[in-house]
């Protein structure tokens, strides 16, 4: 493939250039883009860019030759027999089409800064069950929540797939553990999201802020965001199961979202949910240490159109072992609470 120069089109602006690439061109991984922009063969209105800059509609991006997708990777680390194992476990749904997995906490999907050599991405050459070629990422999971992944296994369903994640044409429903009760117990959160100044090069340490809505104009960097939440169940003022929509995709969207209500996801040392108290009795969320200090935040279900039998599909995942253990000890049970609290929106 040679030298292509390419316009950001209108639905593709306001995101990060490594996902602009990884939509375009869903073989490319995260390792190889980031090299491209370090290199400088990657440009953006003649410039060099890194991974994180944001596009916008109308700029042109020089893209250059790209490997042959169906070509062996050279750089793919070896997959050993263990891995091969966990990740083929980890198939919830499989058709000619996509596979959805439920993805391990503390397994990246991508690499990347800080993320190192074993994550989804790289463990795609297990899950071509006879196929030519290595299924492909279209949406990510942070490393450390758990649950429904979907990948595609032709480049034509990643990009259907792909536009459907792009236009949220997708309904996520997300289940956690919060610190607290939230007042009132349902409702939407749309505070604007920015990333956080001081971190390191590479987005390492990546934390968001957020900013009120009425405030976002003094902020051009902020990206509005929206969150819906349903409080599911709840022990006295404690902890609550809560069930989470984000409406939009913002980076530690829902993570921050809640911090900002006041309850922050158990487990979260990054916003707030490792060690959280109740005056009263000094138990918190923690319940004297009986808790898994591991995020309990689990992407419970995707529900999105089936890119070649256009009908609507929903893939839903069973919790990881630790909230399965916190379930347990707080007596709740999956089936004792709606799929879809949100009334199916």
């Amino acid at each position: 493939m040679s030298v292509q120069l390419l316009k950001v089109t209108a639905d593709e602006g306001e995101q990060r250039l490594d996902r602009w690439f990884k939509r375009r061109f869903p073989h490319l991984t995260q390792g190889a883009v980031e090299k491209m922009c370090r290199t400088g063969q990657v440009r953006v209105d003649g410039a060099r860019a890194k991974a994180s800059d944001r596009v916008a509609e109308g700029m042109e991006i020089r893209v250059p030759p790209l490997p042959d997708p169906d070509a062996p990777r050279p750089d793919a680390p070896r997959i050993t027999k263990s891995d091969e194992q966990m990740i083929q476990d980890c198939v919830i749904y499989k058709d000619n089409d996509i596979i959805v997995l439920n993805k391990p906490a503390g397994l990246p999907s991508q690499g990347g800064s800080g993320q190192g050599e074993r994550h989804v991405d790289g463990l795609t050459e297990a899950l071509k069950f006879g196929y030519k070629e290595r299924p492909k990422l279209v949406h990510r999971l942070d490393k450390d929540t758990s649950g429904v992944l979907v990948l595609a296994r032709t480049d034509r369903v990643a990009r259907a797939l792909s536009e459907s994640f792009r236009h949220r044409n997708t309904r996520k429903i997300y289940w956690a553990l919060v610190a607290g009760v939230p007042t009132p117990k349902q409702g939407s959160i749309k505070y604007a999201l920015m990333k956080a100044p001081g971190h390191g090069r590479g987005g390492e340490g990546e934390k968001m802020l957020c900013i009120h809505p009425a405030k976002v104009a003094d902020y051009p960097e902020a990206k509005r965001a929206q969150t819906d939440f349903f409080t599911l169940w709840f022990l006295g003022t404690r902890c609550a199961w809560m069930a989470l929509s984000p409406i939009t995709g913002r980076t530690h969207q829902l993570r921050a979202h809640m911090a900002e209500l006041g309850h922050p996801i158990v487990g979260d040392g990054k916003y707030g949910g490792s060690g959280q108290e109740n005056l009263g009795d000094g138990w918190g969320a923690n319940l004297g240490g009986e808790i898994s200090r591991k995020l309990h935040l689990h992407a419970r279900s995707l529900t999105v159109e089936h890119p070649i039998r256009k009908e609507p599909v929903t893939f839903t995942a069973p919790l990881p072992p630790h909230m399965v253990k916190t379930w347990k000890l707080l007596d709740w049970k999956e089936g004792d609470v709606p799929e879809d609290p949100f009334g199916g929106r």
